[in-house]
């Protein structure tokens, strides 16, 4: 039942949005709990790792090395020539650098699954790239989207010690620890991190649907031009490199889908505009209908 739910991913993010729009006093109330909600998405992801996954990656490092690299590499860059190209007012350029500069997302996991890739080694492209992104998410940032407005590095720094690398580093322990109440809780960890997306998602399109609205137009184009660049590139990337075609789907994914979630958060607690946060809550939108059409595509190949 667990893994059906968390299949429906795509479905349940967008009756979440609909909703949000529809009546958004039903999400607004989540704003305050945003970071804790994240916080809870990041150990649900540590529950799942093993000290044996991270030592099963040095058997294939240079897959984990390319998916790691095209994250930091093709994204921020198609964003900030995205944000140029389209003329994007300053807030919602800052907001699409930002989370062009994340690292990949749990939701990635599910639709590799999904698009019959490797599973493993999106588990750790994602570990990965979220380790490293508490230094390249803060240092990309800055670089692209100082222009637009001062970027707080160190403060983000801190921030994603404390809201990513902590709660991953916790549940890896605890799965050390205690693996079989962990093991029972294994099923549903997944559903909950669908769960607090929706709901991170939905509060953010919630509080500012009006914004959303007056935008629309270049908004949305720039966010589905990032996402479909991302996945294209990526696929690319790895198959000029010589990968299989299962690895080149896993790290099209993988470069594809943003940890929207920590864009949103980072976007609400370091910028003083509101907009900033907005690209944040469409981009979790956009990957996840590109993802889930792209995986029922290759699936069916």
């Amino acid at each position: 039942m667990f893994a059906r739910i968390t299949n429906a991913f795509a479905i349940w993010l967008l009756l979440g949005v609909a909703w949000a729009w529809v009546v958004p006093g039903h999400f607004t109330w989540f704003l305050p709990h945003i970071p804790p909600g994240l916080g809870l998405i990041m150990l649900g992801m540590g529950l799942t790792l093993r000290f044996e996954d991270f030592a099963g990656a040095l058997k294939e490092p240079v897959n984990v090395l390319i998916g790691v690299v095209a994250q930091f590499l093709i994204m921020p860059l198609l964003g900030w020539a995205v944000a140029k190209g389209l003329g994007l007012p300053g807030p919602l350029a800052v907001g699409l650098i930002l989370v062009a500069s994340c690292p990949g997302g749990t939701a990635s996991n599910v639709i590799t699954h999904l698009a019959g890739g490797n599973v493993p080694l999106s588990v750790l492209m994602t570990t990965c790239s979220t380790l490293a992104a508490v230094v390249m998410t803060p240092l990309l940032t800055s670089w692209l989207a100082g222009a637009y407005v001062p970027v707080p590095v160190g403060a983000m720094l801190l921030d994603m010690m404390m809201v990513v690398v902590l709660p991953v580093v916790v549940g890896l322990g605890l799965n050390q620890v205690m693996p079989k109440v962990v093991g029972r809780l294994a099923g549903a960890m997944p559903v909950m991190s669908v769960l607090f997306i929706v709901l991170i998602v939905g509060a953010i399109v919630a509080d500012k649907k009006e914004a959303i609205a007056a935008s629309a137009g270049s908004l949305l184009l720039a966010v589905f031009l990032l996402h479909a660049g991302g996945f294209g590139l990526g696929w690319l990337a790895a198959r000029v490199l010589g990968r299989t075609d299962s690895v080149a789907r896993t790290i099209s994914i993988e470069v594809g889908m943003q940890n929207s979630g920590l864009g949103a958060k980072l976007a609400t607690t370091h910028f003083s505009d509101p907009l900033t946060a907005v690209p944040s809550a469409i981009s979790a939108v956009f990957h996840s209908l590109i993802g889930s059409v792209l995986a029922a595509w290759w699936r069916r190949r």
